[in-house]
């Protein structure tokens, strides 16, 4: 079996291809033509191409009979909605199409859990719950959601199944483009570190790619598949921290007032043309405790739960490994 991976460079994506060829599986790996791929591998081949460019996606999916896409615009500086909805539903409709012409067997679609409805510690967010305010407000997260409609609509009765893969936030190795792992790096050594109010849940990104690869023999076609584990706030996030790196930092919270000011300050620049990831909404998701469950996926896609104090050590360890970091431990 053959399987294509879009966005083969990303954090995920990186981890997915390694799973992927652990467990024997050939891949096909497609990435822009500036982009480099980390990983060498016989079983790897990879195709260089726009995941925009509906020929170039034909081509990649061609002879592939699993396609699992990641690939996705990210970016929090981006202004508008359709700078995101060009690739995260625009290329996504070019992977449904592709994946019809050339009778695919199975999409597995990554999305995020903020498509999903969060909620307190006590009763997490589950696949059942619509998305709630302020991700409703996000580009990104409204960008995937109509992704995911679009999908399910589009094969439903095909000979093509799909399942979606929703996962919370990822830490941990071969993060060569330093996405999530930021909220690690920024404390890094830091002897006053400032956190929201907020909290979120949190996955080891090995976890997440286990379970993206078990999705493929058991992912239920037109399920999602919410990919969680630990819960916790800011500041029990960098409590953890602290604990792996032995620094000894004091955390100052910042008041929500104070980032909902931010946010509008963002949303003037913003306004004048400037790309910035300060904006109204995103300092709002920072003040809010969006934690999730992930029993469904547990449960079938036998989704393990490494401790996320093993991820965060796990991402300081490679970052001082490729010399981004200086140990200080």
């Amino acid at each position: 079996m053959k399987i294509l991976v879009t966005g083969a460079n990303g954090f995920l994506a990186g981890n997915i291809i390694k799973e992927l060829l652990g467990r024997g599986y050939k891949v096909r790996g497609m990435l822009r033509n500036s982009a480099s791929l980390f990983l060498k591998h016989s079983d790897l081949e990879v195709f260089y191409g726009n995941i925009t460019d509906p020929e170039d996606v034909m081509q990649a999916v061609a002879n592939c009979q699993v396609v699992i896409h990641t690939a996705a615009a990210t970016d929090q500086g981006l202004l508008h909605y359709h700078d995101y909805s060009h690739v995260n539903v625009g290329a996504t409709d070019n992977i449904l199409k592709s994946c019809l012409k050339h009778s695919a067997k199975k999409l597995v679609f990554v999305s995020t859990a903020n498509t999903m409805g969060y909620g307190s510690r006590e009763h997490p967010g589950t696949e059942d719950l619509p998305m709630k305010y302020p991700f409703t407000k996000s580009h990104y997260a409204r960008s995937k959601a109509a992704a995911e409609e679009m999908l399910i609509r589009g094969l439903s009765g095909t000979g093509t199944e799909l399942t979606i893969i929703n996962p919370t936030f990822m830490l941990g190795p071969d993060d060569k483009k330093i996405s999530s792992n930021m909220i690690i790096l920024r404390a890094y050594g830091k002897k006053l570190v400032f956190i929201p109010p907020g909290g979120k849940n949190f996955i080891h990104v090995k976890d997440a790619a286990t379970g993206v690869c078990n999705s493929i023999e058991h992912g239920a076609n037109g399920e999602c598949y919410i990919l969680a584990n630990e819960n916790l706030t800011y500041r029990e996030f960098y409590s953890l921290m602290m604990n792996v790196t032995g620094q000894n930092s004091y955390l100052v919270t910042i008041p929500q007032f104070f980032l909902l000011l931010i946010g509008l300050a963002g949303n003037i620049f913003r306004f004048a043309g400037v790309r910035t990831p300060l904006s109204l909404t995103n300092m709002k998701i920072l003040c809010t405790g969006n934690y999730y469950a992930s029993h469904k996926a547990v449960s079938t896609l036998k989704l393990p739960h490494t401790p996320v104090v093993k991820a965060i050590d796990d991402a300081l360890t490679w970052f001082i490994s490729e010399g981004t970091l200086v140990q200080k431990r």
